[in-house]
């Protein structure tokens, strides 16, 4: 079975992973442990000169969490990744090694609100600057680009608004100025889509979400392609030129097309800590191991309920690729051929007001602000998840104030419509009573 190639079914239950060496244990084990006893001095030094694989301490690398990385890494057909925190900690691990201050990166407009407060304040302190721009026009990202861009960013679904990146185009824009793409694939997950494949350099991950599966377990991961040269263009030092803190080691050129992984756990997971629980990466590992029937319930029941949508009289728009009156529709065919996952929007006639008197009168749908469980989600981003950006930013993001943000769920899709049809009976005789 050696030259075998294996189907995604089976690498989501067996990738990274190996019955127990102790114990025999066929299910990778909580490694509920800090710190690894070393061999001898030579064996410690060697770890610690990164001469050795092995294990230190697990702020840098924990076994459960390795599996994890490796399981990702797999799915995704990339040749390393790095488990986090959470999956804001992914962004910051994934420009962390490009950025410097005074720099700056381009970003898509159509982002989960948290990243835009991330990218536009937090990354403020570190000297970053991001510039946004409508990925829409190719054209305005390549001139939003300077001699100190260093990364492009963007979704490959996007949150909230379901919208398909142009994956393709947007690689291009990148490699001919030299930088990375980066591609955030949480909404679609490797099964419905494969960003590498379409040009991407970097893959980053909330697992909270959809790869972990059952709102248990919060965590990030950044997955690196191995494609890009990261010495080409002299932009990114800290991959191609000495490292102070490990005596001159050139990364790119000890460890190859493995640099940047071994970057994130050398450098900015020592540095800046934001390492996964072993706990939350065994439940990851679980949740993964159902990947491909779960997406597949969650995109035809997601499609059920949106054409059902998209003709309710107090409904004016529904935002799903997977429809084929959307505007992505052909867009989505050819990045996501399996199915447009299962968040989308919808905008109501009754505007704000209607939102809200809509999300307090779910019975079955959750009011709450996560995406990719089992079970059905409902919020209203403009007073929630967007409600720190502008006007002009949530209407950026398709995340106006009449906007709904749905995760469909696992459940009886008849089940969900039932729901969201007394709700949205019940929203419109609240504001017609006011």
């Amino acid at each position: 079975m050696a030259n075998r190639t294996y189907g995604f079914d089976t690498l989501q239950v067996h990738a990274g992973s190996q019955p127990d060496p102790a114990t025999g244990a066929r299910q990778t084990p909580i490694y509920q442990n800090t710190a690894y006893v070393f061999r001898d001095a030579d064996h410690a030094a060697a770890l610690f000169n990164l001469q050795e694989l092995g294990f230190i301490y697990s702020r840098l690398q924990n076994p459960t969490v390795a599996v994890l990385a490796e399981r990702v890494a797999t799915l995704e057909g990339g040749v390393g990744a790095v488990a986090c925190a959470s999956g804001h900690a992914a962004q910051i691990m994934a420009l962390f090694p490009l950025m410097r201050p005074g720099l700056n990166f381009v970003a898509s407009t159509r982002l989960y609100g948290g990243s835009v407060n991330q990218f536009n304040h937090a990354f403020r302190h570190f000297g970053w600057e991001v510039r946004f721009v409508d990925f829409e026009d190719m054209a305005a990202v390549a001139a939003a680009i300077d001699e100190n861009t260093r990364a492009v960013f963007c979704e490959a679904i996007a949150n909230p608004g379901g919208y398909v990146t142009d994956l393709a185009a947007a690689s291009a824009v990148a490699r001919q100025a030299g930088l990375p793409l980066v591609v955030d694939n949480t909404t679609a997950t490797p099964y419905l889509c494969r960003p590498f494949e379409h040009g991407a350099d970097l893959v980053v991950h909330s697992t909270t979400k959809y790869l972990c599966g059952h709102a248990t377990s919060m965590g990030g991961m950044v997955v690196d392609s191995g494609t890009f040269d990261w010495t080409a263009s002299g932009k990114f030092p800290a991959l191609s030129e000495p490292c102070p803190s490990y005596h001159g080691l050139k990364f790119h050129e000890t460890f190859g097309n493995l640099a940047f992984t071994f970057y994130g756990i050398a450098v900015t997971l020592r540095d800046l800590g934001m390492c996964q629980a072993p706990m939350n990466a065994f439940e990851t590992l679980i949740g993964i191991e159902t990947l491909s029937l779960r997406m597949d319930r969650h995109c035809a029941n997601a499609l059920k309920v949106a054409s059902w949508l998209e003709r309710h009289p107090a409904v004016s728009f529904v935002n799903y690729a997977g429809l084929p009156s959307s505007p992505w529709a052909e867009r989505a065919k050819r990045y996501c051929p399996k199915g447009c996952s299962a968040i989308f929007t919808f905008g109501l006639k009754g505007g704000y007001d209607a939102g809200v008197k809509l999300v307090d009168s779910v019975e079955l749908f959750s009011h709450l602000a996560n995406l990719g469980d089992a079970r059905s989600l409902i919020i209203h981003p403009a007073s929630t998840t967007h409600r720190q950006l502008t006007p002009e930013q949530q209407a950026a993001a398709n995340a106006g104030p009449e906007v709904i943000r749905l995760s469909i769920g696992i459940e009886d899709a008849d089940d969900l419509i039932a729901d969201l049809e007394q709700a949205l009976a019940a929203s419109a005789g609240a504001v017609a009573a006011e």
